[in-house]
């Protein structure tokens, strides 16, 4: 297995890594993003997201999508938006590397936070998550608004 930065032509397998990702979590039909999406919006002069993937042969069995935020408090973050290993490639070590590479990313971009996201009911995410040092915080909601929020909130 090897870690790699994310090219071009990897991202039909990304997607499918993402749409894996909506199914588990509850949520099959809510990916609208397209390959091209993902060409454009990370591959462009001024990208909107990086990516690493974790490479077996000519497989990619997991990936490290994230992008940079800005935080009053602390300066420059990383937003760690989804870290995803094939259902039948977990514990192979897969995910701690992708992990792995996005702390090391973080150290040398001298982020002073790395955050993400966890469900409140994915109790191994969470549990593997405190186990390396990290604080999943309990008094933190999130708060969207999706496009038909914001087309109500226009009118």
């Amino acid at each position: 297995m090897i870690i790699r930065k994310a090219v071009k032509e990897d991202m039909p397998q990304v997607l499918e890594l993402i749409q894996e990702l909506a199914t588990f979590e509850k949520e099959p039909d809510a990916v609208v993003v397209t390959v091209e999406d993902l060409v454009r919006d990370g591959f462009s002069e001024n990208p909107l997201f990086y990516c690493f993937v974790a490479e077996v042969g000519i497989e990619i069995i997991g990936i490290a999508f994230y992008y940079y935020r800005y935080s009053t408090w602390k300066g420059k973050t990383i937003h760690l938006e989804d870290l995803i290993v094939k259902e039948s490639k977990r514990r192979s070590g897969a995910g701690f590397a992708l992990y792995s590479e996005i702390i090391e990313q973080g150290k040398r971009d001298n982020v002073r936070r790395i955050e993400w996201n966890v469900l409140d009911w994915n109790t191994p995410a969470i549990e593997f998550y405190e186990k390396t040092g990290a604080k999943v915080l309990d008094d933190w909601r999130v708060a969207q608004m999706d496009e038909n929020g914001m087309n109500n909130f226009l009118k």
